[in-house]
């Protein structure tokens, strides 16, 4: 997003017209008064719109039901369930419900309606389902342990699960203690204080005093005297210190508390202090890591259990090491004691190969290790992906696109075209209700083979919803339609300003896939709007200095908006020596921050990317440049290779370079 604070966007504007009416839309007119709360506006909208078998009455039914859920009965529901059978809106109820039975505590209609959930994707709702198995005899403590760790909000389902094995003597205090510090690591502190009011009331108190003022808390409440309970209290105030200010936690650790701390929970304070010192890209982040396994290999008793995003942290930490060449071992070891699900992330599949293929040089295992490297990114060369093409390119396979599949048939199209739910969808887009239309859209994917996706992909791309159609032609596995997953809506307007400008139109159209999947009438929720994202400040900072007339009204026009917005890009690529790299994590989060994340070592800008403190943007940078790489190939028949693209490095800026616009935005 062309602007200076970051935001998340989703390609989420509407892309059909709606067809004319003389009348509001009674569906429209329900989610508004749903908005709202207008219960008498709502019956009304409902009533309207099953009255004249609207195509999408059910929605109307749904925010109804849902408007006074609270006060439902199970026969109401069941006779919603019965209406709208085997649709979205039906599962969507029933998750609500589902809730609603966990906050009534009426076990035996949840135990009856749990079995038919069938999108199963609410962690709320399986803390409640685990609850109802332990209560009619069920073993659960291993699923209940796992779901309540992995518990982001503080919700009720998630904390009675913990509070009844609490109770049945199946979870203890320690379980309690990691829940308030995986909590506590990740910045949740209404989590943590939740977790901590199971040991107690006064010390959910202090939770909430060390969190509040930590710096203050260590100095004058925290004590390692008086059992674990007190040691626990005196990490957390160290873990939130950390995450204010990790020099200052360093320091209280090495003048008292890793003295007088037990050693597990002393290397959990070291670590959360590498963690936030690893985020700041400050040069020491790699020493406290290791500082702190040796703290912990002092307590034989227990095995780490660090978090995987401290261990991802540690990794990309020691990527940084030793002046930009990097500690391989520490990286190898760092991937090694991830979870097994993060392990084959492509990422970590991708660094723990480089760390194997450099320490083979010095070992006498070399040669398996060299083997065992190879297959590694064998395992990942060829993905349409930042590191699935770096991939090939570390083993010398040229990283070629896949081949076309056989073109749909007339009845494989048909068929799409003709499924309810896809319908749907795209008429609530046409309606402005872009979210329910993407959800309805998506649970309608849910089982479909390679050959329905790419026919439903079809369908939103003939009707020029590049959002659907994008994300929908990138979930199949098998049958891969490049042209479907990187379509070229406007591409001669896009060639033509970018040539203009002496920029790269395939970088230009990666950026644009990313920023909005082409959808030229996207406004994000902080204001940035239009085809490249443009924030109102941006867009007249920019038409200002190309001489462009500019009205606010005219940033979602495509033409307008491409126009500023390239130019804006232009601008930022040069503050940056044409890095596409460096501007596009620009682009994103403003072009004060990457000027501070190149300073420090020069780094391969594969690691200078992985090292980019904001996941967003991290994940921005990645998929911008293997976009790039893409259309290069599909625009001009290029070999695609991303490292090149990349260049070689990234490090501080060159004194010889001419400075950068003071004023751009």
């Amino acid at each position: 997003m062309a602007s200076s604070v970051l935001v998340s966007v989703g390609a989420m504007a509407p892309c059909m017209p709606a067809h004319a009416q003389s009348t509001p839309d009674p569906v429209a007119d329900a989610r508004e008064a749903f908005r709202k709360k207008d219960r008498n506006r709502l019956a009304a909208a409902r009533a309207a719109a099953i009255s004249s078998q609207h195509p999408l009455a059910m929605w109307a039914d749904y925010w109804e039901l849902s408007n006074r859920l609270s006060e439902a009965t199970q026969a109401e529901v069941d006779g919603f369930y019965a209406r709208w059978k085997n649709t979205y809106v039906e599962d969507r109820l029933r998750n609500d419900w589902l809730l609603e039975l966990g906050h009534r505590r009426d076990w035996t209609n949840f135990a009856a309606d749990f079995p038919k959930f069938r999108m199963n994707d609410d962690r709320e709702v399986t803390c409640y389902a685990l609850l109802t198995n332990h209560l009619a005899g069920k073993e659960v403590a291993d699923a209940a342990r796992a779901a309540w760790f992995a518990q982001r909000e503080a919700d009720d389902g998630c904390n009675l699960l913990a509070a009844t094995l609490i109770d049945a003597k199946l979870f203890d205090s320690a379980d309690v203690w990691r829940k308030t510090r995986l909590a506590m690591e990740a910045g949740r502190v209404r989590v943590a204080r939740q977790a901590a009011a199971l040991i107690s009331i006064p010390t959910a108190s202090l939770v909430q005093d060390l969190s509040d003022s930590p710096a203050k808390f260590i100095t004058r409440k925290a004590s390692a005297a008086g059992g674990r309970a007190n040691a626990e209290i005196a990490t957390l105030a160290l873990m939130r210190m950390a995450s204010n200010d990790p020099d200052a936690a360093a320091g209280a650790l090495t003048d008292r508390w890793e003295r007088t701390l037990p050693p597990d929970l002393a290397s959990w304070a070291w670590a959360s202090v590498a963690k936030q010192s690893a985020m700041k890209l400050l040069p020491e982040a790699a020493d406290h890591y290791q500082h702190a396994q040796l703290v912990f290999a002092k307590d034989k008793n227990r095995e780490l259990d660090w978090p995987d995003d401290t261990m991802a942290w540690k990794a990309r930490a020691a990527l940084r090491a030793n002046d930009g060449k990097g500690r391989w071992q520490q990286v190898v070891q760092a991937i090694d004691a991830m979870s097994p699900e993060e392990q084959r992330d492509p990422s970590w599949i991708y660094w723990k190969a480089r760390g194997l293929q450099s320490l083979a040089r010095n070992s006498q295992s070399g040669d398996a290790m060299r083997d065992q490297s190879r297959q590694m990114f064998a395992s990942i060369a060829g993905q349409l992906s930042f590191y699935g093409a770096l991939a090939s390119e570390a083993i010398g396979q040229p990283f070629a696109l896949p081949a076309a599949p056989q073109p749909l048939t007339a009845e494989e199209r048909a068929a799409a075209t003709a499924t309810p739910g896809l319908a749907r969808g795209l008429q609530l887009a046409a309606l402005g209700l872009r979210d329910e239309g993407r959800r309805e859209w998506n649970y309608t994917l849910r089982g479909m083979s390679d050959r329905q996706l790419l026919a439903a992909a079809q369908v939103a791309c003939d009707a020029q919803d590049w959002q659907l159609c994008i994300n929908t032609s990138e979930r199949t596995k098998a049958e891969i339609d490049v042209a479907q997953r990187y379509p070229t809506p406007y591409r001669d307007d896009i060639v033509a300003r970018a040539k203009e400008l002496g920029l790269d139109p395939a970088y230009v159209m990666g950026l644009i896939r990313q920023e909005t999947r082409f959808m030229a009438t996207l406004r994000s929720h902080v204001g940035a709007s239009g085809l490249m994202q443009l924030m109102p400040a941006t867009a007249k900072w920019t038409a200002r200095k190309y001489g462009v007339e500019y009205r606010p009204e005219l940033i979602n026009d495509p033409g307008t908006n491409l126009r500023l917005g390239t130019g804006y890009l232009r601008h930022v690529l040069d503050a940056f020596e044409g890095s596409q790299p460096l501007a596009a994590a620009a682009y994103n989060a403003g072009p004060g921050r990457p000027r501070r994340w190149r300073e420090g070592p020069v780094l391969d800008t594969s690691a200078w990317a992985e090292n980019i403190p904001f996941p967003e943007t991290r994940d921005y940078v990645k998929k911008v440049m293997s976009n790039a790489t893409i259309y290069a190939a599909l625009l001009n028949g290029e070999a695609p290779v991303l490292r090149t693209r990349l260049g070689r490095v990234v490090g501080p800026r060159d004194a010889n370079a001419p400075e950068p616009e003071k004023d751009l935005p």
